[in-house]
């Protein structure tokens, strides 16, 4: 029996131990319930000091992952494996999930503080009522450029980066919606637009913009422009912001011919665990004081009209990043195009992309 017991123990401990592993691992990769709460955000993409700042108010535990594209967090969402509490997708990635019945609808009434958010945010077309989600960061898409570089150039239209003179100056963000949408809206077309002969036409009148590009690129974009490695890139208005902070020879636009409106919001994913405290942490990032804290440090335009005035005036006045409504009106937000049209569009992206080379 003792000889028994001596075998039986250790084995004891060691399935104890693995079931401890089991279950840190599985709280690493998102299993979350009780006093825990995973988020699913982008990098970068919130003051850490707010998250210390709810897990002391609430006693809740956050579980911090990031992902790099929307496609990419709604694989992982949609496989199922990994539970995640919170989530920040864009709006055409919102109106995908509540296709595909990946989201729970918010209870509003523990959401007290929406009633700070700027109702020209609130009810868009990807999310009706806000049933689903509540808007989290906005911006534009336009173009940033050295003014020292091009003193006497303006890049209020799309069609200045076909400028000869630019050649091997432009960076392009690796983004197939963006690239193509910036193609379809100098041409006087929605950059939603589906009509075979208008997305040709984009392409070929984007191929005569290669000479121009230095580079397809991501996150290197911010570093080589605030370095003087290149002189105009198309890229996304808080990414601008911090460039600008970085070098103040750079100015940012939003071109007339129309661009992107996007918006990255707050969604519950279906297979959340701890439901209640996601609808504690959507309230607390609702609250102004902390919308502020957090748009101050991200560098993105806030949807909460209370937190604009916390903000300090080199911000909230800076019509770069916070325009005023009639600017607004030739901006468009990306549709969900089904995965077939936005298929077309990668191979179209690709097609560019294989031109340059």
């Amino acid at each position: 029996m003792k000889a028994l017991l001596k075998i039986f123990i250790p084995v004891l401990l060691v399935a104890f131990g693995m079931m401890i592993l089991a279950t840190t691992m599985n709280r690493s990769e998102g299993y979350s319930g009780g006093n825990t709460l995973t988020i699913y955000n982008w990098g970068d993409y919130i003051d850490p000091a707010l998250i210390k700042k709810f897990e002391k108010e609430s006693g809740i535990k956050v579980i911090y992952q990031t992902f790099d594209s929307n496609e990419a967090m709604m694989t992982k969402i949609e496989q199922g494996g990994t539970t995640f509490d919170i989530a920040v997708p864009s709006d055409y990635a919102i109106n995908k999930m509540k296709d595909e019945n990946l989201l729970i609808p918010l209870d509003h009434t523990k959401l007290p503080n929406e009633k700070y958010l700027d109702k020209r945010f609130m009810n868009l077309s990807f999310d009706e009522n806000n049933e689903y989600s509540m808007p989290y960061f906005w911006g534009t898409l336009g173009i940033i450029y050295n003014k020292k570089m091009f003193p006497d150039k303006n890049f209020d239209h799309w069609d200045s980066l076909w400028d000869k003179d630019l050649e091997n100056q432009i960076l392009l963000i690796d983004g197939a919606r963006e690239v193509m949408g910036l193609g379809l809206n100098s041409l006087g077309y929605s950059l939603n637009d589906t009509n075979e002969k208008h997305l040709e036409e984009a392409l070929l009148k984007l191929k005569k913009m290669t000479p121009n590009v230095k580079a397809i690129v991501g996150d290197e974009i911010k570093l080589l422009m605030a370095d003087n490695e290149a002189g105009v890139a198309v890229t996304f208005s808080g990414e601008a912001s911090e460039m600008l902070s970085e070098n103040a020879d750079l100015d940012y636009v939003i071109p007339k011919e129309g661009s992107n409106l996007w918006f990255d919001n707050m969604v519950i994913p279906k297979t959340a665990k701890n439901v209640d405290g996601a609808h504690q942490f959507i309230n607390f990032m609702l609250k102004p004081e902390n919308a502020a804290i957090n748009a101050e440090y991200v560098g993105y335009a806030t949807p909460n009209k209370a937190a604009i005035k916390l903000l300090p005036k080199e911000i909230s006045q800076d019509k770069r990043f916070y325009p005023d409504m009639n600017e607004l009106d030739n901006l468009e937000v990306y549709d969900n195009l089904g995965k077939r049209m936005l298929s077309h569009y990668n191979e179209l992206f690709l097609e560019f992309k294989m031109y340059r080379k």
